[in-house]
């Protein structure tokens, strides 16, 4: 018997330590475009509140019942408080105002401020939905109050501003911050000490905010808690498990066991399914005591996801279509495409929720505070299927009845109709999926609803088959690497068809400048689209070659990007990177040409091409004072690894104009690229490895740009080039990784990966490899993947959820290619 309870003890402490196992930085549940895109930033999916990457709430909760008691699966309830000052979410509310610097005492409660506007709130861009506006570099602003009760157990202020301010209660600073919380609100904690300064009667909070660039923006109030809410049990986690195109729970409620599955069918030779914007839920249920329970369960998505910030309302509506139940909900407003920009949410076009009305299902809407309330407790509380609010949800309740040890299952459907996707030049887009515009969102629902079986298999199978590729070409740890990379690099894209008719897949640039078609975000993103559909990579450029052939980018280089996200109308970034754009474009049709056997991608831009490897030519061996795709590190004059990317570039344009036919200027190139390799060892050579930059010996960097002569199996650089380095990077490693270079210790972990891809064994390849993965699944910073990290802690320098790490199947890429 005891024997018998070790052995229990030990398989329940197993499966808990199982469960709380990192498999993710963060966990991609629904992800289909930049805008429609939820994670899961704990490793138990019911600890915490679901988010956009963004870091904003857009919150997918999920209950069970079991014989009446109610257990939580999916996100954590948002904590429920009490409004002292209201901010605009919650009620209208003036500020008083003043734009000129006013008397020192202006923070006090008896200062008179008889003179200041008034203003109802937000202040800020009225373009971004402000309801002043607010166009000077500095405001005073004033919000008075009265207290029945001064003594209170806690306080906090609420506030949304942009940028740089300080902010006072009754004369006290409570908070000072030289930046920019937008779009979203920080609860900041008030001190004990603080608080004493309450008074009953007439309280003031006062803020000074700064507008240094960019937008404006001021919303502020105070919040204490709420009452403490009856507490609902939580399922048992007993797994997660993360695939290519799914992510997989396994939970224990009472005597059920419940399976939870988010399926986002990012099939990259399927363009219709990867441009419709569908994922499905899945449940599947079962007895775990071998007796019967009455089952049912509730989804709950809040109408956050269709609003940029929370104030704005919806308006929801319920329809019955073609044997599916949908709650819809989209703003008020529909601002289409008003807005641009990194920290921006999609706040036009409609979310959907579709279940088949042959389940036994019920859907309504409520706000979503008390969404819980109403599933527990259904009798006491009525519901809507239609309204016009703020902070709702859209419900779902799924009944299965009486279940024992044969499973059940149900799904449903989470979907986003943005309407209209992207402007490319003036002109509006449609997504892929619907491109002339003959489609409607509910007709997609239904087929989408009709293949599940089928687009589940192949989901399944294509996840099963990617691991063991990727497995095959560089081991278990890069395996995973890859699967975590998968959905992120692919949903940061958005898939249309230009006016022209050709196919236009535009990146957004998140969290670094918000920027569309970035050239250096393609180039690190490409060698998943080369590994399995070059059509969306031809996608990624075709935006940049019509750009340079239409006339409105003259530059004799190519641009570094189209726009600010979703307006491609034209580069905003403030600064030219001649040589490294230009080398990119070059390179990656290279890489088209060698996937696919022919230069005719080539052929058809060749006119261009020519353009920039002639400036290649004379600018790109030593190049001047500019910067790369590592803009972050500075600028930085006669860059090696720069140098490297110009050469490859033109050894690649002398493999296109061979392959084209073009014999002699095919000569002229590769000669020319062979010739400046022979420079370059000498130039660069610093010893035991090659130097950061020409005229430094002292320094070292990643050469990751040499990746493209063997990955396209050019052979301008000598293999002892690619051997020196490694050995020289395997003495260089930290904790979490191979530094950029030897100025700092941070660290791109895409550059990484194609640097270790040079290694000529497995064992080299894996040392640089490892530490990667360490860091993807230690890092503190829970937040889609990372990029640009710490390599001595870990920690999250900056950048996330960007494409780039569609950059890890690089060795996928070389194996394929190279090991056939």
């Amino acid at each position: 018997m005891r024997r018998l309870l070790f052995t229990l003890s030990l398989t329940a402490f197993l499966l808990n330590v199982l469960a709380q196992e990192r498999v993710a930085p963060a966990y991609p549940l629904i992800t289909h475009d930049p805008y429609f895109s939820i994670w899961s930033a704990t490793d138990q999916v019911n600890k915490s509140v679901t988010k956009h990457w963004t870091g904003t709430s857009h919150s997918l909760t999920g209950m069970i019942k079991v014989d009446g008691v109610p257990y939580g699966f999916l996100g954590a309830i948002e904590e429920p408080y009490l409004n002292i000052l209201p901010t605009s979410d919650d009620q209208n509310y003036q500020f008083s105002y003043t734009e000129t610097a006013p008397a020192a005492d202006w923070t006090s409660v008896n200062f008179m401020a008889t003179e200041w506007k008034s203003g109802a709130a937000p202040l800020g861009d009225l373009l971004s939905g402000a309801s002043t506006a607010w166009t000077s570099k500095e405001l005073w602003v004033r919000r008075t109050f009265e207290l029945g009760n001064p003594v209170m157990k806690d306080l906090a202020l609420k506030i949304s501003h942009d940028d740089n301010v300080e902010v006072f209660l009754n004369g006290q600073l409570v908070y000072n911050l030289i930046g920019w919380v937008n779009n979203r609100f920080a609860h900041v904690p008030i001190k004990a000490e603080v608080l004493k300064h309450l008074k009953k009667g007439k309280n003031v909070l006062a803020i000074h905010i700064k507008n240094t660039a960019g937008g404006a923006w001021l919303d502020a109030g105070l919040i204490s808690s709420a009452p403490a809410s009856k507490k609902i049990a939580t399922a048992e986690q007993k797994q997660v498990k993360v695939t290519a195109t799914q992510t997989s729970y396994e939970f224990k409620a009472g005597g059920i066991d419940l399976s939870l599955n988010f399926t986002s069918p990012l099939l990259l030779d399927d363009l219709n399914l990867i441009s419709r914007p569908i994922s499905y839920i899945t449940y599947e249920v079962k007895s775990n005591d071998k007796k019967t329970h009455q089952v049912e369960l509730l989804f709950n998505a809040a109408t956050a996801i269709a609003v940029n910030t929370v104030g704005q309302k919806v308006q929801i509506e319920k329809k019955n279509s073609n044997g599916l139940s949908i709650l819809k909900a989209g703003t008020v407003e529909q601002p289409v495409m008003k807005k641009s920009g990194d920290d921006i949410r999609i706040d036009w076009g409609y979310l959907y929720v579709g279940v088949p009305t042959a389940n036994r299902s019920l859907q309504y809407t409520v706000p979503l505070k008390n969404a819980v309330e109403h599933f527990v407790n259904p009798a006491k509380l009525g519901k809507q299927t239609a309204a016009t609010d703020s902070k709702m949800s859209l419900s779902t309740v799924l009944t299965f009845g009486p279940v024992g040890t044969t499973a059940k299952q149900q799904y449903l459907m989470l979907g986003y109709d943005d309407i209209e996707s992207v402007q490319y030049f003036g002109k509006n887009l449609k997504a892929y999926w619907n491109s002339d515009g003959s489609k409607t969102f509910e007709s997609e629902l239904l087929k989408a609803n009709l293949a599940y079986p089928a687009i589940k298999k192949k989901c399944d199978d294509f996840d099963i088959a990617m691991v063991k590729k990727a497995t095959a070409a560089g081991g278990e740890n890069y395996a995973k690497l890859c699967v975590l990379a998968y959905r992120q690099a692919i949903s940061g894209h958005k898939l249309v068809n230009s006016p022209d008719g050709e196919l236009l897949f535009l990146s957004k640039e998140n969290f670094s400048n918000g920027s569309i078609n970035t050239v250096d975000v393609t180039y690190p993103s490409a060698p998943l689209f080369l590994a399995y559909n070059p059509d969306l990579l031809k996608g990624m450029l075709n935006g940049i070659f019509h750009y340079s052939e239409s006339g409105r980018w003259k530059k004799p280089f190519a641009a570094h990007d189209l726009g600010t996200y979703p307006l491609a109308n034209g580069q905003t970034y403030g600064e030219d990177m001649p040589v490294e754009e230009s080398g990119n474009m070059i390179i990656l049709t290279a890489a088209i040409a060698r996937v696919e056997g022919n230069a005719e991608y080539a052929r058809k831009h060749w006119e261009t091409l020519s353009t920039w490897a002639e400036y290649l030519s004379k600018e790109g061996f030593d190049p001047a004072n500019q910067l790369c795709t590592d803009d972050f590190a500075g600028h930085l004059a006669r860059n090696t690894n720069l140098s490297v990317k110009a050469i490859v570039a033109l050894g690649s344009y002398g493999m296109l104009a061979g392959q084209l036919g073009k014999t002699d200027l095919a000569a002229k190139y590769t000669d020319m690229a062979k010739a400046m390799v022979q420079k370059w060892i000498v130039m660069a050579d610093a010893g035991d490895h090659f130097s950061l930059t020409f005229d430094n010996k002292n320094t070292w960097s990643q050469k990751y740009n040499l990746v493209w002569d063997k990955v396209l199996n050019l052979g301008i650089f000598p293999k002892e080039v690619y051997k020196k380095e490694i050995d020289f990077y395997l003495n260089k490693q930290n904790k979490f990784g191979l530094p950029l270079d030897s100025r700092r210790t941070y660290t791109k972990s895409d550059w990484i990966l194609w640097t270790a891809t040079l290694a000529d064994n497995r064992a080299d390849f894996d040392k640089l490899v490892n530490p990667v993965y360490k860091f993807a699944v230690e890092t503190p910073n829970r937040v889609p993947l990372s990029d640009w990290h710490e390599t001595t802690d870990g920690k999250q320098v900056g950048f996330q959820a960007r494409t780039v790490v569609g950059g890890y199947a690089i060795k996928l890429l070389d194996h394929m290619l190279n090991n056939r």
